[in-house]
């Protein structure tokens, strides 16, 4: 039974219409899907057990079930765990558990939106889910760790879908516009590339929210005199309500701006770093992309001038990829304006890389004999670490002892911020020594 109604309405959300039928007709998800992948084994051979599949919204979750409907053998039932009750899950039990038993065809619940189950909800699913009553698929946005109960994860094979790529999602609007039987192929659009490319971006991953902009721009396009239905940039930014901003993430304008904002965060100028922060959130940067340059920056530019600065950006890079847009960008504005506006120091980097100048180009420089490892009887023997000063046994645990054979300077702490103290400590130290 095709519980996804096969019959599609000429009345039907486009993105409804066209949901694939089939594997070959799913864009994207290659990693789970791909060719002799574990998914698409189970798929094509009917073997397919419980699963969970979770991912954000319009990548696939619910077409990937539509697809196991038309593939399977089995009795395929339908749930929303937004409507749905404890008495729902028992009804289909009962009459899993007679199907099984009267034409021995196996049934499979797939459950929208399991996450809004609650725990005794999905107490219920357990028991068939563990006796083979029924196959249970399961899709949610949600980290199902986090909102599954866990003797059903135990039970289920998890596949994390992935939001759609820019170039996915253009094949996908493509197919629409050129589908006569349930996409817009009769209707004689002519959609500009930018207007693919608008829509690809904006929808950030998600199907759905694309098809649904298309099918808003060709139904209120009026046609021209030739009866063809022309949609640019223009229309296409109405129909999503999202202008576009000239950003390319392989190209000048993506390396453009995030030059500058690194540079207005080295600056001290978080009004810039702002600017430019929202300029790539709008855009739909990757926000991981931008909390990684972010820490770059407080380890290159803030280094131990303000040492909370690393720590602060990569609190900020772990909470994004914890939450999520649109709330990650409160994160990711803290630290930005955090590390703009701290003290500055390279003095770090420029001493790694002095330190990696000198390791390729001049001859390395051996260990000193009373800092080898000294574990075994046998290496004492052979005179390591013989001589070593433990520095917890002087006074401020400072000890007058070479490190290096030969000495080196690489590090100069500036005199600035938390540097300052740095520097200080390092001047008595070596008073100390002395």
């Amino acid at each position: 039974m095709d519980l996804f109604d096969q019959n599609l309405k000429k009345d039907n959300p486009l993105a409804y219409r066209m949901a694939p039928r089939t594997l070959d007709e799913v864009v994207g998800q290659e990693h789970i899907i791909g060719k002799g992948k574990l998914l698409r084994r189970l798929i094509e051979t009917d073997k397919v057990s419980s699963i969970i599949f979770f991912g954000p919204p319009g990548t696939g979750k619910t077409a990937l079930a539509r697809v196991i409907a038309n593939t399977t053998k089995g009795y395929f039932e339908w749930l929303n765990a937004a409507t749905a009750k404890v008495d729902d899950i028992r009804k289909v039990s009962l009459e899993a558990k007679n199907r099984k038993k009267m034409y021995r065809q196996k049934t499979i619940l797939f459950l929208d939106e399991i996450h809004r189950f609650n725990k005794l909800q999905q107490d219920v699913l357990l028991p068939d889910v563990e006796e083979g009553l029924f196959i249970l698929i399961g899709a949610t946005t949600e980290n199902p760790f986090f909102y599954v109960n866990a003797a059903l994860v135990s039970r289920s094979q998890l596949f994390e879908l992935k939001p759609l790529s820019t170039d996915n999602l253009k094949q996908i609007t493509n197919n629409a516009i050129n589908d006569k039987e349930r996409g817009l192929g009769k209707l004689n659009l002519k959609v500009t590339d930018e207007a693919l490319h608008h829509w690809a971006k904006i929808a950030d991953g998600d199907a759905r929210k694309a098809l649904s902009a298309l099918e808003l721009a060709a139904l209120s396009t009026t046609p021209d005199n030739k009866g063809n239905i022309n949609i640019d940039l223009k229309t296409a930014e109405e129909s999503i309500q999202r202008k576009s901003v000239v950003y390319d993430k392989h190209g000048d304008q993506h390396y453009d701006t995030i030059s500058a904002f690194i540079k207005s965060m080295r600056g001290s100028d978080p009004d810039a770093a702002l600017y430019y922060l929202a300029k790539m959130i709008y855009a739909g940067e990757d926000p991981r992309f931008i909390a990684r340059r972010i820490c770059i920056c407080a380890a290159e530019d803030v280094g131990n001038a303000d040492p909370l600065a690393l720590v602060i950006s990569n609190a900020a890079r772990e909470i994004a990829e914890f939450v999520g847009m649109p709330e990650a960008r409160i994160p990711l504005a803290q630290a930005t304006t955090y590390v703009a506006t701290a003290p500055k120091s390279n003095a770090a980097y420029v001493g790694i890389d002095a330190a990696l100048k000198d390791v390729k180009e001049n001859p390395t420089l051996p260990v000193p004999n009373h800092l080898k490892n000294a574990n075994y009887k046998g290496e004492k023997g052979m005179g390591k670490g013989k001589g070593y000063k433990y520095a917890h046994d002087y006074e401020g645990g400072i000890v007058s002892q070479e490190h290096l054979i030969e000495k080196r300077k690489y590090y100069e702490p500036k005199d600035i911020g938390f540097e300052k103290k740095i520097r200080s400590r390092m001047q008595e130290n070596n008073q100390e020594k002395t």
